[in-house]
């Protein structure tokens, strides 16, 4: 098979935007260079796009100004009459020689590759923006299709999409920010949670990594927090707090023409919630590529902060997985979403929480706990061979005006 160029795009306007780039350093560190040249395609904090072979060491971020100068700035090539492409906004003698590390050509305009891989958590990459950019351009893309990162990364949306499956969740009020300013008065407040009973949690409802959330035990304290929450998110979900709260975790995938579960994850806790940094930046390995044998922990997902493959009371394991995969094909899914769920340890009860369309390090871990462990490398492949299947799947005529509807001459 000839190798393949791909695109892993990282980064991004997001509050998640350095657990993106973590990210895409371990899928850049995994894929089997035999079979692949890799392109890093950074999306910098003020929206530019970058390219160059400094975006595959750690030690770039967050690039300086003199590295900068190192790389080339690019966009996407929205043409889609042609092999997917970046085209580059400016062509250094620097940045043409790390092309060339690469293995491309550094005097082109425009870089070619077959499947972008997106690493994007949170908003502006994980909610549909960029994968609608994406096929607009006609590129294969490893992951959520549009529609399902959209609606998954919205947890209000997530509830109202799978009501109905007989998958149980717990009841929810959104609380949007308002059109001028941060604040909402308590009095205020009071009729939007109506009769659902405190305490409670409030988060983002586009977020991830445990940004924002806070426990809140009455309507002065929620009118506290949410300015916070609005500064980076239009809007928060509200649910009751669960006592005893005990979480779990399972990755699904289509492998190889089955929708496949991953091993379960039972995320440990030091305190009622997990803060951002505890769960990202606790002590854990400083490596940061990709794993190619199973085992290898890394700075982005700490294995010091879970278990694996728990013991779970009886009917458990076979309930998280059902739900898993009904909330899967619901939303026609694709790539290897990661979907947690909360439970209250003593009463048993359990309720889906939220999907992650791409879960941090692409929870290359839970597939490679499985009994028969599949590999982060394995992983990829098969999400890349996804990717083409879907894009060819989805591919419409040239032209595809049908003949009846056509006003303007061919």
């Amino acid at each position: 098979m000839a190798q393949k160029t791909i695109a892993v795009l990282f980064g991004g306007r997001s509050p998640e935007h350095d657990v993106s780039v973590v990210s895409a350093l371990q899928v850049m560190g995994a894929l089997d260079r035999s079979l692949y040249t890799v392109v890093p395609v950074y999306l910098a904090t003020d929206g530019r796009w970058w390219t160059g072979e400094a975006l595959m060491r750690r030690e770039t971020y967050l690039p300086s100004e003199e590295t900068l100068k190192t790389l080339d700035q690019v966009t996407l090539d929205l043409s889609a009459n042609q092999k997917p492409g970046l085209i580059k906004v400016n062509a250094g003698l620097l940045a043409r020689a790390g092309l060339g590390r690469l293995g491309l050509s550094g005097g082109a305009a425009r870089i070619a590759f077959d499947v972008a891989i997106p690493c994007f958590h949170g908003l502006v990459g994980e909610d549909g923006q960029v994968q609608g950019a994406l096929e607009t351009a006609k590129v294969p893309y490893t992951g959520m299709r549009t529609m399902a990162s959209a609606v998954l990364m919205d947890k209000v949306a997530t509830k109202r999409m799978l009501a109905g499956t007989g998958i149980e969740m717990l009841p929810f009020r959104e609380i949007k920010r308002p059109a001028e300013g941060l604040l909402i008065p308590a009095s205020e407040l009071g009729a939007i949670v109506g009769d659902l009973k405190g305490p409670w949690i409030i988060k983002p409802t586009h977020l991830g990594s445990s940004i924002g959330v806070a426990k809140v035990q009455t309507l002065e304290e929620l009118a506290d927090v949410l300015p916070a929450i609005f500064q980076y998110d239009t809007s928060a979900i509200l649910e009751p707090f669960v006592e005893n709260m005990i979480e779990y975790n399972v990755a699904v995938a289509r492998i190889d023409g089955a929708v496949r579960t991953s091993a379960i994850e039972r995320p440990k806790r030091t305190e009622e919630l997990l803060d951002f940094k505890e769960k990202y930046l606790s002590g854990g390995s400083k490596k940061t590529g990709g794993a190619k044998t199973p085992g290898q922990s890394s700075e982005g997902m700490l294995s010091l902060t879970r278990e694996l493959n728990p013991k779970l009371p009886q009917g458990l394991e076979g309930k998280i997985r059902t739900w898993a995969d009904d909330a899967f094909k619901a939303v026609s899914g694709t790539g290897a979403p990661r979907i947690d769920f909360i439970g209250n340890e003593v009463t048993g009860e359990i309720w889906l929480n939220e999907v992650n369309p791409c879960p941090g390090s692409f929870g290359y871990f839970l597939w490679e706990a499985m009994a028969e462990p599949l590999l982060f490398s394995e992983l990829l492949d098969k999400l890349i061979a996804e990717a083409m299947s879907e894009n060819a799947r989805q591919r419409l005529p040239h032209d595809p005006t049908p003949q009846d509807a056509r006003l303007f001459r061919r």
